[in-house]
C-alpha cells in the first residue's frame, strides 16, 4: 500500500511545469510632465515651492544661517553671508545646522516626488534626515513625467531616497505631525530658464 505521502511526491515528479507567460504592462512612460504640475503636486504636500531662473539670487535669503552643502554643490550657490558647512560632519554637527541644500537626482511630476541617489550635490542620506530644514534645487530638465519615466533615468544600485513633501506622521487619532522622520520644512526651487 502507497503512503500518501508517496503518492503526492509521485504526483510532483510526474508533473510538467510550464513556465508563464510573460506579463505585459501597459506602464505609461512618460507622463505629461513640466515645471507647472511638478510645482503643483509638489506644493500639495505642503512643500514651499518657487520657480526660479537664477539660483544664486534665490538663495540670497539665506544670509545668516548654517547650512549645509554636500560635495558637489555648484560654487554659484555657495552665496556670500551663509556660514557653509561642508563635509565631513559628525550628527551633532548636522543636527546643529539650520538646514542643508541639495540638488536632486530626478523629481516626477505626476507625484510630486523628489528622488536622491547619494550623487553630485545630494551627499549622505544623513544630509537630508537631520537638519529641520532641506531646501532643494531642481532643474526642469531633471523633471520626469511619470514614475516609469523616473525609474529609468535612475541607476537601481545606488541607495535611492524618495521625498515627497516634509517628513509627517500621524497618530491613530490622525493628529499630524511634521518632521519626526526628517526635515520639519521642504522648501523647492525650481530652475527653470524660459523665464
Amino acid at each position: 500500500m502507497a503512503s500518501a505521502r508517496e503518492e503526492i511526491l509521485q504526483r510532483i515528479r510526474d508533473a510538467r511545469v510550464t513556465p508563464a507567460p510573460p506579463v505585459v504592462r501597459g506602464y505609461l512612460a512618460e507622463g505629461p510632465g513640466g515645471v507647472e504640475l511638478f510645482a503643483e503636486r509638489v506644493a500639495d504636500y505642503r512643500a514651499v515651492v518657487h520657480v526660479v531662473s537664477n539660483v544664486p539670487e534665490a538663495l540670497e535669503r539665506l544670509v545668516g544661517k548654517r547650512i549645509v552643502a554636500p560635495a558637489g554643490v555648484p560654487e554659484e550657490w555657495l552665496v556670500d553671508g551663509v556660514t557653509w558647512l561642508r563635509e565631513p560632519l559628525s550628527i551633532e554637527e548636522l543636527d546643529g545646522a539650520d538646514g542643508v541644500l541639495t540638488g536632486c537626482a530626478v523629481a516626477i511630476a505626476d507625484t510630486g516626488t523628489i528622488v536622491l541617489d547619494g550623487g553630485e550635490a545630494q551627499g549622505r542620506r544623513a544630509l537630508t534626515l537631520l537638519p529641520d530644514y532641506h531646501l532643494c534645487v531642481v532643474r526642469a530638465d531633471q523633471i520626469a513625467g511619470s514614475v516609469p519615466e523616473a525609474l529609468a533615468r535612475l541607476e537601481p544600485t545606488r541607495p535611492l531616497t524618495f521625498i515627497s513633501g516634509p517628513s509627517a506622521t500621524s497618530d491613530i487619532e490622525l493628529n499630524r505631525v511634521e518632521g519626526v522622520h526628517g526635515p520639519r520644512t521642504l522648501e523647492v526651487l525650481i530652475v527653470d530658464y524660459r523665464g
